[in-house]
């Protein structure tokens, strides 16, 4: 058996799901990356909280779906794996240009960029890849890549502050992990950082979202 993987591109299309509506009254737009398992349109739902008029909630969607469980009832969809990840985040970040692109957002809002779980990575690597400026880089229940270094968010300085947020009984990351990815963060950002745990598990705290736009 001689087996050869071979390489093309083609135009795809994938959808990205939107919370309240962009106005002159909006304060904070929000670009929001979930984790596995998720559907954008569904992790909106942690975010129906805040403020409607003041925030405006985007969430692209993970290309790759599947089906959760053995029902094959519900959806999930991932970022990445660890097969062709190079050429597969080359691919996440193509689409998350784009989905910021059609939005066309004006430059005076507060921008607020989230990733939380396997999202982490994905809004880490964006930032980071695209120097895009941003009020805020929030870190929530997830693992920042290895392969980012300090000078890859030296454009942020000052201008933008870093939260790192970890629930105390999260069941995926132990206490060493959580303090080893602590001192990753703060090698990494400099500036306006910070360190937020919140009692409870691997989840999207409501309560810690709201306290970053007060």
């Amino acid at each position: 058996m001689n087996a050869t993987e071979k390489e093309t591109s083609y135009k795809s299309t994938n959808t990205y799901s939107t919370l309240n509506t962009l106005t002159n009254k909006t304060k904070n737009v929000w670009f929001v990356c979930h984790g596995i398992g998720y559907l954008s349109k569904y992790f909106l739902r942690y975010f129906k909280e805040l403020d409607g008029l003041e925030n405006y909630i985007i969430a692209p969607q993970a290309p790759s779906k599947y089906y959760l469980g053995s029902k094959y009832k519900h959806v999930g969809a991932s970022w990445l794996t660890k097969e062709n990840t190079v050429k597969e985040i080359d691919n996440v970040m193509r689409y998350l240009d784009a989905v910021l692109e059609n939005e066309k957002l004006p430059n005076h809002i507060n921008l607020i960029v989230l990733g939380y779980s396997q999202g982490v990575s994905v809004a880490t690597r964006f930032v980071a890849s695209r120097q895009l400026k941003c009020n805020q880089l929030v870190l929530m229940s997830g693992s920042i890549p290895k392969e980012l270094e300090r000078h890859d968010f030296k454009f942020l300085k000052d201008k933008t502050k870093v939260s790192l947020v970890y629930g105390t009984q999260d069941e995926y990351f132990n206490e060493q992990f959580i303090k080893n990815e602590k001192k990753l963060f703060y090698e990494l950002f400099e500036g306006d950082t910070q360190f937020i745990p919140f009692e409870g598990n691997h989840e999207v705290n409501k309560e810690v979202l709201e306290s970053l736009v007060k």
